[in-house]
């Protein structure tokens, strides 16, 4: 089992969580594929987006819905700093996860979360567990919880 899979079962496990990531036959790395492997709407697939502040380092997770994407503008707004794309090394140093697999949860440092309200909109939603083949389901409500993630819009409009 990978170190990242291990700390994801543990935040899970410190968190008083009795679920068990699911691994999935194929990668999961596209929200679209995480959604056909687990047999739910797009938008029940919870994607980490990690966006950086250029000048201090520092990351922000931005949780959102399987079919939006993150608007960099309303992002800075919500974060009062301006944030562009962290790079691959940046969101493993940071998370400890490497692209594909990031999980909202079980990070190497702590970091302020922002979550989409549409993944509210769900009694189930799915997340990253720390590799490209395993996702976890959990209640979105009790995942904004865990991470104490602010539920805010800031995805551009379909």
């Amino acid at each position: 089992m990978s170190k990242s899979l291990k700390r994801v079962k543990a935040a899970l496990r410190d968190a008083g969580l009795n679920i068990e990531p699911m691994e999935m036959p194929n990668e999961s790395r596209t929200a679209q594929q995480a959604a056909d492997a687990a047999g739910c709407e797009l938008d029940q697939i919870a994607k980490s987006v990690i966006l950086q502040d250029g000048e201090t380092g520092t990351c922000y997770l931005f949780l959102t819905a399987g079919g939006n994407q993150v608007d960099a503008v309303l992002a800075s707004d919500t974060a009062g700093t301006k944030l562009s794309k962290a790079d691959a090394a940046a969101i493993r140093a940071h998370t400890g996860f490497a692209i594909g697999g990031v999980s909202p949860l079980g990070h190497l440092n702590p970091i302020t979360a922002y979550m989409d309200p549409r993944l509210m909109d769900f009694d189930v939603i799915y997340a990253a567990a720390g590799t490209p083949r395993h996702i976890f389901p959990i209640n979105p409500s009790k995942l904004a919880d865990i991470i104490d993630a602010d539920v805010r819009e800031f995805t551009e409009p379909r």
